[in-house]
């Protein structure tokens, strides 16, 4: 594992730290993205971002995510707030202006940011107790709610992905990755894109990629969303990603495709969304994950997601 070692300036001491594994695992799929280079340059973008800010850093938070470094800081003043840096290909220039957008409203605060070298200063929520923490029912609940103060309307000139447009990529992607077993997926999750995608409904602002475990504590409000992937499109593309929440665990249950399909309809009523589209996205979102995850080596992953489509 590469081993990040910053020399703090200031209030800093002299800190050795390791990125968490999540983190490293997931560079390391993204290598024709230059995940390595940009790891090997980790300790300097932490360096820069901390000394502009005055900041003193608590520790490292882990597991963390998939795609960014998270740490737990204080700036000059004693306030605490989290220190986020995040690779080009995360987008953090869409993060930095669907948290400008939201404000605060159902998602973490934005209180700084370089989106340019992938910089977030973010308010501190509590990272250890996420809506994952509550019985299912009122997790999804929880979920659906936090998700319904997001879907905004765009701001005008906005520089979001389109749904169309990333799943027009991820589409190309599963066409060229599907093999004999897997084919009669693919084309079904295409078909279901493509008539989704003949009549969209009006447009939202959209978290992108929230799960139960990216909905957290907080003091201000009770739960908020961090992380978001923004993409502009109807609402149902966000809930879909909601369907699939604890698919170990559906998956381990004798009841789980009857589980599901209950889960959808449920979602969708509670949300005021048509339960095909609902149905229909979360097929498309779920063979693409799916198929990702074989390719870049998750076999397991890959189970899961393919068997939980087939529900669907």
């Amino acid at each position: 594992m590469t081993d990040v070692r910053p020399t703090w300036k200031g209030t800093n001491p002299r800190m050795a730290f390791e990125p968490p594994q999540r983190l490293v695992r997931a560079l390391g799929e993204r290598q024709r993205d230059g995940g390595a280079d940009w790891l090997d340059r980790l300790t300097e973008l932490v360096r820069q971002a901390v000394d502009l800010r005055a900041l003193t850093v608590e520790r490292v938070q882990a597991p963390g995510g998939r795609s960014s470094l998270v740490l737990l800081v204080r700036q000059a003043d004693g306030t605490p707030a989290v220190l986020k840096i995040a690779p080009p290909w995360a987008r953090p220039e869409g993060e930095c202006a669907a948290l400008e957008r939201w404000d605060g409203f159902g998602a973490v605060r934005l209180l700084d940011a370089d989106p340019e070298r992938g910089v977030l200063l973010l308010e501190r929520l509590h990272p250890e107790v996420s809506v994952r923490s509550l019985p299912e029912a009122k997790a999804l609940l929880e979920a659906a709610g936090t998700l319904r103060r997001l879907w905004v309307e765009p701001p005008a000139g906005h520089c979001f992905e389109t749904v169309a447009a990333r799943t027009g990529r991820q589409a190309e992607a599963m066409r060229a990755g599907a093999d004999a077993e897997a084919a009669p997926l693919v084309a079904a999750a295409l078909a279901a894109r493509e008539e989704l995608l003949a009549a969209p409904p009006g447009e939202r602002l959209l978290h992108g990629t929230l799960r139960q475990s990216k909905i957290l504590a907080g003091e201000r409000l009770p739960w908020l969303a961090v992380g978001p992937d923004p993409v502009v499109g109807e609402s149902a593309f966000d809930l879909a990603r909601l369907v699939r929440d604890r698919v170990e665990d559906l998956i381990a249950a004798p009841s789980g495709a009857a589980i599901t399909r209950r889960r959808v309809k449920r979602l969708a009523e509670l949300m005021d969304l048509d339960q095909e589209r609902l149905r229909g996205w979360t097929l498309f979102r779920a063979v693409e994950s799916g198929m990702r995850a074989l390719r870049v080596g998750r076999p397991r992953d890959a189970e899961l997601l393919l068997e939980f489509a087939t529900w669907l």
